[in-house]
């Protein structure tokens, strides 16, 4: 192969040709870099043709003016070993704007993710912490608003004392109650400013976040819902949360049944739900996996250690 711009092909390569080992690695083919030109062995056609292909998608990305790192070669080439196409990785047909960023799915999981709630009122998103579930619903919660498709964004969790006791926390209500709503926020901060603007948010009613306690006996019409961290309600407080959807909003629930911070014998309201909803009219389910996770590398590891191990998931460490 050749890549006629000498720039882009030493960023295509990788520092110390990073983004060919990592290719090699994986895929199973053995790449040989001269100049700007790199030669391909494998051991079939198609591998030859898919790792051709792949590198030519990244070299396209290079000559849009788009960033090529090695998270995102090894994304890529998650997607070659699932047999799944690279442009809804590559390409902006499955991005998501926010104010302050374009953001593009990480994987194929993901990709799904997104589709699924193009076409349904109602998502489950479910799996490993670092597999994007809350950012990718908050993102596209924003998303939403952005193009008036809803009037207001309402993100709750259930506030379950994972080991501390919630009345003996320091504050107010709102002090209390904070700390349990703190990733939601930090996802917000990301793509649409700091404090400030959240608060300006707040009071042009287009944003609420509250525990799902203040959920109860509501109707939420053009509205995004999210509720994280699903898998620590009951199957009263679940129920009762799905039966808030209004007129032209959609739902979305994230959550990991390996975490579930319910009292010992409590079933969950989300392993509930995904059961009794299972094949429902109007209702998707994503599931992730541990390859999903797309924070630092080690958490999919740990994430793959801990369930290797069997561990008891009643009362788990949060990732």
């Amino acid at each position: 192969m050749h890549f006629p711009d000498n720039q882009l092909a030493v960023a295509l390569f990788g520092e110390v040709d990073a983004h060919l080992k990592l290719i090699e690695k994986r895929l199973n083919v053995v790449l040989y870099p001269r100049g700007n030109t790199v030669t391909i062995a494998a051991p079939t056609r198609k591998q030859a043709q898919q790792v051709k292909e792949l590198l030519t998608e990244l070299y396209q990305c290079l000559e849009r003016g788009e960033t090529v790192d090695i998270d995102r070669v090894q994304d890529c080439v998650q997607a070659v070993e699932e047999d799944a196409p690279l442009d809804a990785l590559l390409t902006e047909k499955f991005a998501i704007e926010t104010p302050k960023k374009l953001i593009l799915p990480r994987n194929v999981r993901q990709v799904r993710f997104i589709e699924s709630l193009i076409k349904s009122d109602l998502l489950f998103g479910v799996g490993p912490a670092g597999t994007g579930k809350t950012y990718l619903a908050v993102a596209m919660a924003v998303q939403a608003l952005m193009q008036n498709r809803v009037t207001r964004i309402v993100l709750t969790r259930p506030a379950v004392e994972a080991g501390e006791n919630l009345g003996f926390l320091p504050g107010d209500l709102q002090a209390k109650v904070d700390p349990y709503l703190r990733p939601l926020y930090d996802a917000l901060h990301d793509m649409v400013g700091g404090p400030e603007r959240i608060e300006k948010m707040v009071e042009k009613g287009q944003l609420e976040i509250a525990p799902l306690a203040y959920m109860r006996g509501r109707t939420l019409d053009d509205a995004a819902i999210i509720l994280d961290e699903g898998q620590n309600t009951t199957p009263q407080q679940m129920k009762m949360f799905l039966t808030r959807l209004g007129k032209g909003s959609k739902v979305i629930v994230s959550g990991d049944v390996t975490q579930i911070d319910l009292p010992s014998g409590q079933r969950s309201g989300l392993v509930e739900a995904l059961s009794v909803l299972k094949g429902v009219e109007g209702v998707s389910m994503t599931f992730f996996r541990e390859r999903d996770v797309v924070r630092h590398p080690l958490v999919q590891r740990i994430v793959v250690a801990y369930d290797q191990a069997r561990l008891p998931a009643s009362h788990p460490s949060t990732l």
